[in-house]
């Protein structure tokens, strides 16, 4: 049987180490010449597919390919575009089957977190309703670690080890000058529904974490923060964007959506800034982590990187020994010292389902994590992973690009 080509595309929000599970996916189908033919990653990401938009991988330098590992951000570009169920909008599944033939493609590798796992186990259907083989894989990531059996998630142990070390230097920096100066420091951290992210800050014993799973109790939380700056002269808060009352209702909420339909937040941190002020009459400072917590690169995890890496490899391995519509979830094995392995997770089984913080990993007062957080969080953001540096700049890779020919008419919606 003749080789089939390979499609990857990136998936949702980006992180320091997404492209190190794309340098493994081509590099490892390289070794399979007599399955795999090219392997082309879509141009943003599940667009690239439906826009006939794609990248053809032989043609950048092995030694690009490598330093995509070191790279940040989505080197093929990513999206936030949600296909809809097989039954409202059959048409794009058929579309992406209709251009997976055109280009011989067999094999489907889509990096992504929850609702990326959703759209490669509609597209594994789509092809057996279609009658045309595939074999699609995902490839776990995002920082928001809540996808389920995988022990956690790629892009997250970095995130983890960012927000912990920028909480431990803000907070000697608040300790420094909170006698004249500031006395409540808060750092807004990525986490809509899970409170992982807002977690790993506890690894620097902040004062206060407001976790998703625990409903935000204003009157509770004020005498918290006017009980810290009594006691230490200070008060260092990790707050997740995705804070919520009693009634669910997030602290941030803007009122509108983003393009996958979630409730839009517009920021936790000034809103409990001004909780303080209002209640408290403190100085206070707060910082957003945004984009830069999942895109410090010269700050990564080197388990993180190495997660990244082995479920890029496994993916390719199991789509050759002909699984289909399944996961490389990786595995603990020991906290100590920590040990790991990868199993393949059925799609079914990971598909819109959120693994959220543990409760045994929160405190019992609700404003910080206990020991077995710590156990687990800790292997995670072991290792500094190497970046070369140039002229006092982190190195990254930059891809040519080269576009195949198209050889169908254009997409519409």
């Amino acid at each position: 049987m003749p080789a089939k080509n390979a499609f990857y595309a990136q998936s949702g929000g980006v992180t320091s180490v997404i492209n190190a599970s794309a340098a493994a996916v081509i590099q490892t189908a390289k070794k399979y010449p007599d399955q795999i033919g090219k392997v082309y990653a879509g141009k943003n990401g599940i667009l690239g597919a439906l826009r006939e938009e794609l990248y053809d991988t032989s043609e950048e330098a092995a030694a690009t390919i490598t330093a995509l590992k070191h790279t940040p951000g989505g080197a093929f570009g990513s999206c936030r575009y949600k296909l809809k169920s097989l039954e409202d909008n059959r048409a794009e599944y058929e579309r992406l089957i209709e251009v997976f033939r055109a280009h011989d493609i067999g094999y489907f590798f889509y990096n992504g977190g929850n609702d990326s796992a959703d759209t490669c186990l509609k597209v594994s259907q789509i092809a057996e309703k279609l009658g045309y083989p595939l074999q699609a894989i995902h490839v776990p990531k995002t920082v928001d670690n809540d996808l389920p059996i995988t022990d956690c998630c790629p892009g997250f142990g970095s995130v983890a080890k960012y927000v912990a070390v920028s909480t431990l230097e803000a907070t000697a920096d608040v300790a420094s000058m909170s006698e004249t100066s500031t006395k409540v420091f808060i750092i807004e951290v990525m986490g809509r529904h899970a409170g992982w992210i807002a977690a790993a800050g506890g690894l620097a014993n902040p004062d206060i974490i407001l976790f998703p799973e625990v409903a935000f109790d204003r009157t509770k939380f004020i005498a918290k923060v006017r009980q810290s700056v009594e006691d230490n002269g200070h008060c260092v808060i990790v707050a997740s964007e995705g804070a919520q009352d009693a009634e669910g209702k997030f602290l941030a909420e803007a009122g509108t959506l983003d393009a996958f339909g979630h409730k839009q937040l517009g920021g936790v941190a000034p809103t409990i800034a001004t909780m303080i002020r209002d209640e408290l009459g403190l100085k206070y400072h707060w910082a957003l982590a945004d984009y830069l917590q999942r895109s410090a690169r010269h700050l990564s995890s080197q388990t993180d990187v190495d997660h990244a890496i082995a479920v890029g490899e496994k993916a390719v391995e199991y789509a050759i020994a002909g699984e289909n519509a399944v996961m490389p979830a990786i595995i603990r094995t020991s906290d100590d010292p920590y040990a790991w392995e990868i199993q393949s997770a059925p799609l079914d089984q990971v598909a819109n389902i959120e693994k959220m913080l543990p409760a045994e990993y929160i405190s019992e007062d609700g404003y910080g994590i206990t020991e077995a957080a710590r156990t687990y969080l800790g292997a995670l953001i072991e290792g500094e992973a190497a970046t070369p540096w140039e002229n006092g700049l982190p190195v990254h890779a930059k891809i040519k690009g080269v576009l195949v020919n198209k050889k169908l008419p254009p997409w519409s919606k």
